[in-house]
């Protein structure tokens, strides 16, 4: 994955991901061309396809609704990197496929605009501007599976013949 750096504070919650106003489908491109909204009015207007999110503390806190990673994942953010995720929005976001990774450091020092590279299979986080690189755990093989497979549903359809 690589992209530019899109950089978010700390307690950055789903209302703010998708505001409410736009829970009336699941489509991740109509989910998508909202995200960030209500914080950032152009925010998917200004990303590129691929690019990072990176984000303080306690990342995607509120509420359960898988809304927020679907639409983060449906404006193109290729992942989220954080200090520290919500844990609800940590296994919604696996479930819809969307890879995220906590890296306190690396969300500290990775500064908006930065050209990042993070690689899920390697477990390194590189902020290509700077020079600077990060180790995180390696995502397991089965992890892997089910964000290549798109998320969990179609990962458990694949595995079961449909």
């Amino acid at each position: 994955m690589r992209g530019k750096a899109w950089k978010f504070g700390d307690h950055v919650d789903t209302d703010v991901i998708i505001p409410a106003r736009y829970l009336v489908t699941a489509d991740p491109e109509t989910l998508g061309a909202h995200c960030m909204e209500d914080g950032d009015p152009d925010f998917a207007k200004k990303i590129s396809q691929g690019d990072i999110i990176i984000g303080g503390e306690n990342f995607g806190c509120g509420s359960s609704r898988e809304h927020a990673p679907i639409a983060i994942k449906g404006a193109g953010i290729s992942c989220v990197i954080a200090k520290s995720f919500a844990r609800i929005f940590f296994r919604n976001s696996i479930n819809v496929g969307l890879p995220i990774f906590v890296c306190p450091e690396a969300a500290e020092k990775i500064s908006q605009g930065d050209e990042v590279t993070a690689d899920m299979e390697v477990g390194v986080i590189s902020d290509e501007t700077t020079g600077e690189s990060w180790t995180v755990p390696a995502f397991p093989e089965y992890l892997r599976g089910i964000i290549a497979a798109g998320g969990l549903v179609p990962f458990v359809a694949s595995r079961a013949g449909r």
